[in-house]
């Protein structure tokens, strides 16, 4: 309900709004964001519980193996070194899992038409040159700018100068290579890579935060 007071001719209005009003109005406000936002928080909940989940179940059979080995030597059955191996198994691949629902979701909110490849790297080229074929064991100068999915810009050439590498070397990161491997002179591509094809759990130790998603943004300017 609105409260109206004023006194005399100088009138005032006083408008109050219960709780219940203003939220309604807020989520009203934001429905068309809503769906996404709940989905990308119970994206990272689960991240983050399985990426705590790991590190525990890592130390833990850490401490075992240091224990084992400060006893006597003992007729053992391989079984609780199994599972311990089977559940971090399993807790990197829901984690891998994760990584892939908040790149799907990322990629729909765009309305990118991407390519998925076997290990799990999403590539488009959205500007399609006619020159070389890009070939393992020749050296490619890449025009990028390296971002997260929140936007942040990492690194970019305008600052750091063009990225040159020879293709096969490992010179760079694994999803970066392959999907340059894509791509010809001239064209220009985005590339998404989920950790295992960027930086891993730690990150870079520098821009790049541990088990971050990359986005690259690149242009292939040269092959030699």
């Amino acid at each position: 309900m609105f409260k109206v007071s004023g006194l005399g001719r100088a009138r005032s209005a006083v408008f109050v709004m219960p709780p219940s009003y203003t939220a309604g109005f807020i989520i009203r406000k934001s429905c068309s964001n809503y769906k996404l936002h709940n989905t990308l928080n119970v994206i990272y909940l689960r991240k983050i519980a399985s990426l705590l989940l790991f590190i525990l179940l890592f130390i833990f059979a850490v401490s075992c193996r240091r224990y084992n080995t400060q006893q006597p030597a003992q007729v053992t059955t391989p079984t609780e070194h199994q599972r311990i191996e089977e559940v971090l198994l399993l807790v990197n691949q829901q984690l891998v899992d994760d990584d892939d629902m908040e790149i799907e979701t990322f990629v729909e909110r765009e309305g990118w038409q991407m390519q998925t490849t076997g290990s799990g790297l999403r590539y488009m080229i959205y500007v399609h040159g006619q020159g070389e074929k890009a070939v393992t064991g020749k050296v490619v100068t890449l025009d990028y700018t390296v971002s997260l999915l929140d936007s942040t810009v990492c690194y970019t050439s305008e600052l750091l100068g063009f990225k040159k590498f020879r293709l096969g070397r490992g010179e760079v990161e694994r999803g970066l290579e392959e999907g340059v491997l894509h791509m010809r002179m001239g064209d220009k591509a985005r590339m998404i890579l989920p950790p295992h094809l960027a930086h891993g759990l730690t990150g870079d130790g520098d821009c790049i935060p541990f088990r971050a998603i990359i986005l690259y943004d690149v242009n292939l300017v040269g092959i030699e």
